[in-house]
């Protein structure tokens, strides 16, 4: 885990190691010296679409009560770590094997048993996991990892699953909402406060039938 990280008080009540945020450019650009195809690590930070999807979770915990829930593209995870103390099981995924290093260390230092971090590359998910509630913060931002992930979230819906997706109101997301029309069961709009400034996060649970 190259990036120094430290405890730190995050929204919804949890303390969390998180990277330190003064030394995460600094960090980047010395591995970046020694290897320029290093990747800049956007998974380091609590954006604002995670924090928006935990503040929803504790208004409507029934979402993920008692049930197996599967986070993809977690970073450093904060809505399951929100979750964990609802639900019955939870996997944190990501891609990035330091967003995996520091959700399992998060995992160890909270003592959850019920939950596990994996590495996984949304674009080769493997075929035997899924879940009850898969949850989806800030995800649809790279046009070209679309197709993949509308075909995944169809495949998750077509299993049964319940999808819940916080995305920021930015112009490259509004074709990939578009796609999810026909599954969108409910819609609402979360204000999360950033640096003085007010973010606009849509929150949408998609289900192909929801009682």
């Amino acid at each position: 885990m190259p990036y120094p990280h430290k405890l730190a008080d995050v929204p919804e009540g949890l303390t969390l190691y998180v990277p330190d945020p003064e030394q995460v450019k600094p960090t980047y650009e010395k591995l970046l010296a020694n290897d320029t195809s290093t990747a800049f690590p956007f998974w380091a930070k609590i954006w604002p679409a995670a924090r928006a999807m935990a503040s929803f979770l504790k208004s409507n915990p029934e979402w993920v009560l008692n049930k197996h829930v599967l986070e993809l593209g977690a970073g450093i995870g904060l809505p399951s770590f929100f979750a964990a103390s609802l639900a019955s099981g939870i996997l944190i995924s990501d891609y990035v094997p330091g967003a995996i290093a520091l959700a399992q260390k998060n995992i160890e230092y909270l003592g959850l048993m019920h939950v596990q971090a994996k590495q996984i590359d949304w674009n080769h998910f493997p075929d035997h996991i899924s879940g009850d509630t898969i949850l989806l913060s800030d995800i649809n931002y790279a046009q070209e990892q679309f197709a993949s992930l509308l075909a995944l979230i169809r495949k998750f819906l077509d299993q049964g699953a319940t999808i819940i997706l916080s995305t920021p109101q930015r112009i490259t997301a509004g074709p990939f909402v578009a796609a999810l029309e026909p599954y969108i069961k409910r819609s609402v709009l979360e204000i999360v406060a950033e640096q003085d400034c007010l973010v606009e996060i849509r929150i949408i649970v998609l289900a192909r039938n929801l009682i």
